[in-house]
């Protein structure tokens, strides 16, 4: 079966039963699966912490594919760990953290993202754009910018919460050094 039929399956019934978890998506989870999901791994894509690019991984995929359902199916699949590598932020002296997974990583995890997709794309709102399949931050703000016309509103309020997390204590559950105010 090919995997926009079972993608449309497993929307309909996520759209059909919403209150039901849908328990049984392992089974999808399969080698023709995965070289579905292969061809949607961006190809030109550095290496992460293996030095395999997507070339060398296509050429091995035949032999690798079966280890990684098993893996996956049972429960024992541990994501390799990502290379870490800094790039430079526009118009900024700092550099931006960026994490490098395995070409092997990605299959997976765009195979699990083609399996799940299709249960959350029936709960997102219409106005939803981060991360969803033929959506984009253009979109987004396209979106925003309409709006604001229309309602001939005077404030937009851009929050960046940047080092926020940096903030809270971790053991607690608080924020550190921060007391709550009682007037919010």
């Amino acid at each position: 079966m090919e995997v926009s039929t079972i993608q449309e399956r497993i929307a309909d019934m996520a759209r059909r039963y919403p209150e039901r978890g849908l328990t049984s998506l392992n089974r999808y989870l399969t080698e023709d699966w995965l070289k579905a999901a292969f061809k949607k791994v961006q190809k030109n894509a550095a290496a992460g912490v293996d030095g395999m690019d997507a070339r060398e991984y296509e050429g091995q995929m035949v032999n690798r594919l079966p280890e990684l359902v098993k893996l996956a199916h049972s429960g024992e699949y541990v994501a390799p760990p990502v290379r870490r590598t800094y790039i430079e932020k526009p118009g900024k002296s700092e550099k931006r953290p960026l994490g490098i997974p395995t070409v092997e990583d990605k299959v997976l995890q765009r195979g699990v993202v083609m399996l799940i997709e299709p249960i959350y794309e029936a709960e997102f709102y219409g106005f939803s754009y981060g991360f969803r399949p033929g959506r984009n931050a253009h979109d987004a703000v396209k979106t925003l910018h309409n709006a604001v016309m229309r309602m001939e509103t005077g404030w937009i309020l851009d929050v960046d919460i940047r080092k926020f997390f940096d903030t809270l204590d971790h053991v607690s559950g608080g924020t550190a050094g921060v007391k709550p105010k009682d007037d919010i």
